[in-house]
């Protein structure tokens, strides 16, 4: 299977968690991120650091991305998932401001 070309940001932003790089994840939000996890949302770089430290970076999450499709500002990318926290195939609906992200919202895959 040939290597599924994700956009910048985005791209940047998968391999930080995949490396478990809580500064470059962080870093990846604009100052008024957003993170939509199920239904449940973290704002600012403080709350999503406190949700990311037990449920993403924390729990050794990696992502391997299967299907990426992009729709003007909006980048999703549906992979399987596997941390300490959660695992299966989840989709991760990014959006885009610039050179950061805006919004991360997570839901089944």
């Amino acid at each position: 299977m040939s290597e599924v070309e994700i956009p910048e940001p985005v791209a940047s932003f998968v391999d930080a968690v995949n490396r478990h790089d809580d500064a470059a994840f962080l870093d990846a939000f604009t100052e008024n991120g957003v993170v939509d996890d199920w239904g449940r949302s973290f704002s600012g770089r403080e709350k999503i650091k406190e949700w990311s430290d037990v449920e993403f970076i924390g729990s050794r999450g990696v992502l391997t991305p299967e299907e990426i499709t992009v729709s003007g500002d909006t980048v999703t990318v549906v992979g399987d998932w596997r941390s300490n926290h959660a695992n299966g195939r989840s989709k991760f609906v990014f959006e885009v401001d610039g050179d950061r992200l805006a919004k991360m919202t997570i839901r089944e895959g």
